[in-house]
């Protein structure tokens, strides 16, 4: 039986390994095919086998088109230390070639010097479906757009497989250590097909001697509004559950990396009404007594929030609302045991009879916490009617507590001294005396984009340097900082389609889920990089007199003016290479 027992265990053993050399097939998940394909693409004319090429990372490749590039194996960039950058390689094939690995080797400099494999990440782009802007905001139907795939999502898989007439690029990303030696560091990247050695490109990295802070330390103001109930929802896991928060962390981590500075809480439920997949619920249980007395119970808004801080995001914390879109409140009803649903407009008895005792009980919380001075009270594009009577209110009953604000109606000429965060729409103006007194009390001044805006914005077909420049327009318009509405407001199935029944694809969303990140993200936050650098060369060349430092200062300037308009300027692509050449010209 001994004999016989050891015989089994070698075959299993034997049944268990795969064979020699052998690349097993990646698990993934399938792409929509392609509705918009070219049929008149002839594959044929590509010569047998995989080709692969370094691409630009301003263009989305197209899966079903041959790829127009030349052949290129070498790769130069420049980046301060503890930045981050990121190049494209470009593979495509006429029939299925097979199973494609990219590894990187140590980056090494003449002199000896080393910064380890580790800091290059080559992730597979996937394709995901989106439209067209067409009119913008509101309802839609499929069949009145244009549909194809885009290439977005950013997999981090070990492996792909290629199959047959595609083209698929590899987002390279390269994080440069903030105790890098400067200098000009050179790794090979190795192709591998099925295994065996198909070609190399070269990567030479110059590693500046200037340090670009840490993200939480950015003076950017990122704020991206985070959907936790939309991660419980797409990976189908019970709300706040172990494995909820497990799936946040690193898609959060990820947020913070950026420079996000703000936590999104919600105060009751469905804020902004259903006008997502997943309407959010509240943070915060609200429990009315039979002797008409509030209870509430903060466990999952403090749960929340010290889990952001934990991540670094830190800077503030924005309550939304008091002003929920439908003026719709929920509490639960002791006496009946059954939730109940009230309507409560601002300005009237209702209003001031439900908000007063909660804003009180609230303000005590939060000094508890320690968390008073971070929190505001935030709206979303309310009426000037609803937002007097909201700010007259917190003025009388919590005027410690900061007001957060996304206006489209100018409404922040009545409020100077409580609006303590204020974004506007992009292409509106805050006039230059309140902006500068706004400067003045340490207010935040940022602007934002949506549905309504074709330029610049984040869409699944949206170029992808519109991204980087949201950064520029910033310190060009003199902000301090850029709102969105939604980091993961998922759709149904955001990794396959990310179109939606209101709004241009991908307006929801930026990443996507178990903490992939896109084309769009890693180049927004390319662009709060070069912001970052933007203000800290400034600062320098101010505070020095030579001519040297005055004519650079003057360069710097001159770039930011062509970056402050309204509409996509006709030479935008031109206008971002100056950019980036500029940029890393003063930087030398």
């Amino acid at each position: 039986m001994k004999n016989l027992s050891l015989i089994a265990l070698f075959f299993v053993f034997i049944l268990g390994c795969s064979a020699p050399g052998k690349v097993e097939a990646p698990k993934t998940y399938a792409e929509a095919p392609d509705p918009s394909a070219d049929t008149l693409t002839d594959w044929s004319v590509v010569k047998p086998g995989l080709h692969a090429t370094i691409g630009s990372i301003d263009n989305r490749y197209n899966k079903s088109l041959i790829p127009d590039l030349e052949p290129k194996t070498t790769w130069n960039g420049f980046a301060w230390r503890n930045e981050v950058i990121s190049a494209q390689l470009v593979l495509w094939n006429n029939e299925p070639a097979g199973i494609v690995e990219c590894q990187f080797s140590d980056f090494k400099s003449a002199d000896g010097k080393t910064l380890p494999a580790e800091i290059a990440q080559a992730r597979f782009v996937r394709y995901v479906l989106t439209d067209e802007f067409g009119p913008g905001c509101g309802y839609r139907k499929p069949e009145d757009f244009i549909a194809l795939t885009r290439a977005d999502v950013l997999d981090p898989l070990p492996a792909f497989e290629m199959e047959g007439q595609s083209t698929r690029p590899v987002w390279l990303t390269f994080d440069v250590p903030a105790d890098a030696t400067p200098g000009t560091y050179t790794s090979t990247l190795k192709v591998k097909l099925d295994g065996k050695k198909h070609s190399k490109f070269t990567f030479k990295l110059e590693v500046g001697d200037r340090i670009l802070p840490e993200p939480s330390e950015w003076k950017f103001h990122l704020d991206l509004w985070q959907n936790p109930y939309a991660v419980a929802r797409v990976h189908n896991v019970e709300l706040w559950s172990a494995e909820h928060w497990a799936l946040l962390k690193p898609l959060m981590k990820m947020l913070a990396d950026a420079g996000q500075k703000v936590i999104t809480a919600t105060l009751n439920n469905r804020p902004w009404g259903g006008q997502t997949e997943d309407a959010f619920g509240s943070m915060i249980a609200w429990n009315k007594q039979a002797d008409g007395s509030w209870t509430y119970d903060y466990t999952i808004f403090d749960q929340w929030v010290q889990f952001m801080l934990d991540l670094g995001i830190d800077k503030q914390i924005s309550c939304y609302s008091m002003v929920p879109w439908g003026n719709e409140l929920y509490y639960f009803d002791v006496a009946s045991g059954e939730e109940v649903k009230m309507v409560a407009k601002a300005g009237t008895k209702e209003f001031e009879e439900v908000w007063t005792p909660f804003l009180k009980d609230f303000l005590n919380h939060l000094e508890q916490k320690g968390w008073k001075e971070i929190a505001c009270m935030a709206m979303d594009e309310r009426s000037p009617a609803e937002m007097s009577a909201t700010m007259k209110l917190l003025k009388e009953q919590a005027p410690e507590l900061g007001v957060g604000f996304a206006d489209n109606h100018h409404n922040y000429k009545k409020f100077p001294d409580q609006l303590t965060d204020l974004s506007i729409a992009f292409g509106a103006e805050i006039e230059p005396e309140i902006r500068q007194y706004r400067k003045d009390q340490g207010h935040i001044s940022t602007w934002y984009v949506c549905c309504s805006d074709v330029f610049p914005n984040v869409f699944t077909f949206s170029e992808p340097a519109e991204a980087v420049f949201i950064g520029w327009y910033t310190l060009a318009a003199d902000f301090d900082g850029f709102l969105r509405w939604a980091y993961n407001s998922w759709v149904k199935d955001p990794l396959i389609d990310s179109r939606f029944r209101t709004w241009p694809a991908g307006d929801t969303y930026i990443v996507y889920p178990d903490a992939r990140s896109s084309i769009r993200f890693e180049r927004l936050r390319e662009g709060i990089q070069d912001a970052e650098k933007i203000r800290l060369l400034r600062e320098e060349f101010q505070n020095n007199s030579s001519a040297e430092s005055q004519d650079k200062l003057r360069q710097l300037n001159e770039l930011l003016s062509r970056c402050n308009v309204t509409a996509r300027p006709a030479d935008f692509n031109e206008l971002m290479k100056d950019g980036k050449e500029t940029l890393e010209s003063l930087s030398k």
